[in-house]
């Protein structure tokens, strides 16, 4: 399977990973076609387990090359990944920040909002991860992007199912729930179509874009995902689902890497 999906080219390869995370959202958000409410002690194992899959993969597929990568261009890693990182975090922080204060909405529309803001990114994390392998990047490999687009469609499930219901119990139709818990994943493969171009058309700047997904990244998994997930009364047994994610994604990039 893997051989088959790198003989494709990088634009089906980002097309195809990139809609893997769309369709998962849009199977979160069915969800209200099935049930009632939600489980959300099973959600609450599942966001821990994608947290921990993207912390590794932001470390393994996204990080670790953008260091190498700024080595061999003769650049010191640390600025290079510092300000990557910073400026990946601070871009999602500060648009939460403006649409708090510039949006009079109900809390629902915020979710929504930021839901979708954040999937720009991933979206976008992607496509550098598959534009590094492109380029034959030391520390970059097709498995290792691929796992974090499985990492990120993981915790796009729950995301999904976190518009639809609630979007369902404020009177909204299944249907337009549905669609509308689909449509916050919409702009993922535009992220990564675009991610994929600038990694390809200027890979003078992959350092730099690897680290601004990784900051992205990171922001997600803490404000979001983590968070969320230890609103279980469980959190002990939340925090072993989180290392188990990271596990998995550590053998994976180990033995394909």
């Amino acid at each position: 399977m893997i051989n088959f999906f790198s003989q494709l080219s990088p634009l089906i390869q980002t097309l195809i990973a990139s809609s893997g995370t769309l369709l998962l959202t849009a199977l979160g958000a069915s969800m209200v076609f099935l049930f009632k409410d939600i489980n959300k002690d099973k959600m609450d194992r599942l966001l821990s387990l994608s947290a921990g899959i993207m912390l590794a993969s932001t470390i393994f597929s996204l990080i670790n090359p953008a260091i190498s990568y700024s080595e061999n261009l003769n650049l010191t890693p640390w600025i290079i990944c510092g300000i990557g990182i910073l400026t990946g975090g601070l871009l999602l922080f500060v648009g939460d920040k403006l649409y708090q204060r510039s949006k009079k909405s109900s809390r629902m529309n915020m979710v929504i909002f930021s839901i979708t803001m954040h999937n720009f990114p991933e979206g976008m994390a992607v496509g550098v991860a598959l534009g590094s392998v492109v380029h034959g990047m030391p520390g970059a490999t097709l498995i290792g992007a691929l796992t974090l687009a499985l990492g990120i469609g993981l915790q796009n499930f729950p995301e999904g199912s976190a518009i639809s219901f609630p979007l369902y119990r404020e009177g909204y139709s299944k249907w337009r729930a549905f669609l509308i818990g689909t449509a916050t994943a919409a702009v993922e493969p535009v992220g990564a179509l675009i991610g994929l171009f600038l990694a390809i058309k200027l890979p003078f700047l992959l350092p730099l874009l690897l680290a601004f997904a990784a900051g992205a990244m990171l922001y997600v998994i803490v404000v979001e995902l983590i968070p969320e997930s230890m609103t279980n009364e469980k959190k002990d047994l939340m925090a072993l689902f989180l290392i188990i994610g990271f596990i998995i994604m550590m053998i994976l990039d180990i033995s394909f890497g």
